[in-house]
């Protein structure tokens, strides 16, 4: 995917807004083979279009779901029972559908929804747990303009993310890198943070155990692709992992409250800690260090959500989410809203990032839908340019009913 976008470029990308006498709709269909070919796994774009798109989150210039704009999605969640025959049943891990809907304006100025299906029983099917599509829809009549697989675009999103904070936010001489599970999101925000931090000469890895199969697969991947690291250290324990690194990129798949405990004491000077999925650290210990999140609004909702209570000494009980987290600190009084820094503010030069190469930062990037747009529509200006995909027409004129 080139970095510099000519006219014919955008002009392409906008190829909806047709004459007014043309009736004809018909959209591009995206599968996972075009989407790799319209360069969905090009993580330096897809770092550059992230940061692009956390601009326009902090300018305003985007709407989410929800009464406040700002919902990560609607979600479908199953009973574990149900009296009726062949109701659908929350028997695996992770059996839900999510409508992420969103628009974002500056360049991109149009509207899309990811939906999301996930059941924890399809690894028996040799199905991956999530199978996921995105659609894009021209903001001013509706029509529809890409239909494409969804799942690659999702993780690379979800990795690039990681990419923007450790551009912004790492000591300028990083060079020890650690990942907190070696699945499939760590995978992208490896992809991301090494385009980023191309001097990282030692990658730390802890997954569920030291001979698991994610493991030696990550391991592999580093070894086939980042020649520059120097030393590939397989970790037992979270404290071996993250003492002495300069970044954490933390997505851990456990269940719910099995999060690993973070402590603060294994933290370097200068680490910056960034949380895509599972976090646990005690509150108390988080006070003095700098917080980013990416969207405020976004981590209310799911504390109004959640209303988690207080533990028998009196403490907020954790979320597993350091966004969070970080809600109920402004709630309980520990910290106030004004300290928390959203990346955008960093972005458009209104806070600054990293004020010294001791401050310790924790960043919680939990994914949004916007992002999701943002990479989608240039995935498909890409694919418009380049006639990848295929044309499916939903009618040459609406029928008269």
């Amino acid at each position: 995917m080139t970095e510099n976008r000519d006219v014919e470029y955008e002009a392409k990308g906008r190829k909806s807004n047709v004459e007014p006498e043309n009736q004809e709709v018909s959209f591009l269909y995206l599968s996972e083979e075009d989407m790799v070919d319209a360069g969905v796994l090009n993580a330096a774009r897809c770092v550059d279009v992230m940061e692009e798109a956390m601009g326009l989150l902090e300018d305003g210039d985007f709407i989410m779901g929800g009464p406040y704009n700002d919902s990560h999605g609607l979600m479908l969640y199953f009973p574990k029972k149900s009296p009726i025959a062949n109701f659908p049943v929350n028997n695996s891990r992770d059996r839900r559908f999510i409508a992420m809907p969103a628009y974002l304006g500056g360049r991109f100025h149009v509207a899309g929804e990811k939906w999301y299906g996930s059941n924890g029983n399809n690894k028996e099917k040799g199905l991956p747990r999530s199978i996921l599509m995105v659609m894009l829809n021209d903001v001013e009549t509706g029509k529809p303009l890409a239909y494409m697989s969804g799942n690659l675009l999702s993780s690379m999103r979800t990795g690039a993310m990681p990419g923007v904070a450790a551009k912004l936010l790492a000591v300028k001489e990083a060079k020890s890198l650690c990942l907190l599970g070696c699945g499939v999101v760590n995978k992208a925000c490896l992809m991301s943070i090494m385009t980023v931090r191309p001097g990282i000469e030692e990658i730390k890895l802890k997954g569920s155990s030291s001979t698991s199969e994610t493991v030696r697969r990550m391991k592999a991947y580093i070894e086939e692709n980042y020649p520059q690291v120097k030393r590939i250290v397989v970790c037992d324990t979270v404290e071996e992992a993250i003492r002495g690194s300069d970044i954490v990129s933390e997505a851990i798949s456990c269940m719910f409250g099995q999060w690993p405990e973070i402590k603060r004491e294994w933290m370097k000077p200068g680490l910056l800690y960034i949380s895509s999925s599972t976090f646990n650290m005690e509150y108390k210990s988080m006070l003095d260090l700098k917080k980013v999140i990416d969207n405020y609004g976004m981590y209310e909702n799911y504390a109004e959500e959640d209303e988690m209570g207080y533990d028998e000494n009196g403490d907020r009980l954790h979320t597993g989410c350091m966004g969070e987290d970080f809600v109920y600190m402004v709630e309980d009084g520990l910290i106030e809203k004004d300290s928390l820094t959203h990346i955008g503010e960093i972005i458009r030069n209104k806070k600054p990032g990293r004020e010294s190469d001791d401050e310790i930062i924790l960043v919680s990037m939990e994914g949004m839908p916007i992002e999701d747009v943002a990479w989608a529509y240039e995935c498909y200006t890409y694919a418009l340019i380049h006639d990848i995909g295929t044309r499916l027409k939903v009618w040459d004129t609406p029928r008269a009913f």
